[in-house]
């Protein structure tokens, strides 16, 4: 009951596609990669400055 299955995930798919169009899909995952690479290397700096702190 919890997860979906591929019937799910199909219909999922064509409502994203009727509302963004197939030119704009590219796009939004260009920039939601983006947005992730962003988010990995802000935790990355977070944590090296943290470990400085730490150092005596």
């Amino acid at each position: 009951m919890g997860s979906f299955s591929m019937f799910h995930w199909a219909i999922v798919l064509l409502i994203v596609v009727l509302v963004f169009g197939t030119r704009k899909l590219p796009n939004i995952g260009k920039d939601l990669g983006g947005a992730i690479k962003g988010f990995k290397d802000g935790v990355r700096e977070g944590k090296d400055a943290v470990d400085e702190a730490k150092r005596p």
